[in-house]
């Protein structure tokens, strides 16, 4: 599929003219170029050289990312954890397609630091599609963070019930256990462990 053609790309492209385009829907021609540009090295200088507005180093890092250039992982990492939630989703997208053995660490670190927890939802959802061995211990560790039912960020939680159930690890067990009575998680925290495998549990995954 051609860059153009990605309903992401599309997504972010129509978000982001909308958020700096003035009153008439004008947008500076650096947009349109850099929209228009497939030239890796083009792109790369937009993420390294000063003063470049964030809708800028957006685009560029999401393309080098579907390109499958490991240029964009910093600047993506920094996306996937930033306060809009759009940009998240964005960065997330194009992390799962860059394919950098990197990601999962990188997401890991941002779902679990509980510093930037009000922004872990899209490194958590990152976590149970890339599959990789650092998600299932990271996904207990927020979900047991997120028990307390009056924890304000029970959406983290529960993205972490559902990433548990779509890993489907028997090291969930305990914590998918411990969620049952949760408010907010318990029936997914049910409908979870009916995915998992029967019999006892493995020894919970370390870190």
């Amino acid at each position: 599929m051609e860059i153009a053609e990605d309903p992401e790309f599309c997504s972010m492209i129509d978000r982001l003219r909308d958020e700096i385009g003035n009153g008439d829907g004008e947008v500076p021609a650096a947009f349109g170029e850099l929209t228009g540009t497939t030239d890796p090295e083009e792109l790369h200088q937009v993420l390294t050289a000063p003063g470049q507005p964030l809708w800028a180093r957006e685009i560029a890092a999401f393309k080098l990312g579907l390109a499958g250039d490991p240029r964009a992982f910093e600047a993506l990492v920094l996306l996937l954890n930033h306060r809009d939630p759009e940009r998240c989703v964005t960065a997330a997208h194009a992390l799962t397609r860059l394919g950098d053995p990197r990601t999962a660490r990188a997401a890991a670190a941002l779902a679990t630091n509980e510093l930037r927890i009000a922004y872990a939802l899209l490194p958590v959802r990152l976590l149970a599609e890339l599959r990789a061995p650092e998600s299932v211990a990271a996904l207990i560790t927020v979900l047991e963070r997120r028990l307390p039912a009056d924890d304000p960020h029970w959406r983290v939680g529960l993205a972490c019930v559902e990433g548990l159930g779509t890993l489907g690890d028997a090291r969930a067990r305990p914590a998918l256990e411990a969620a049952l009575p949760h408010p907010r998680l318990g029936s997914a925290a049910a409908a979870a462990l009916g995915r998992l495998p029967s019999g006892a549990p493995a020894a919970r995954p370390s870190g």
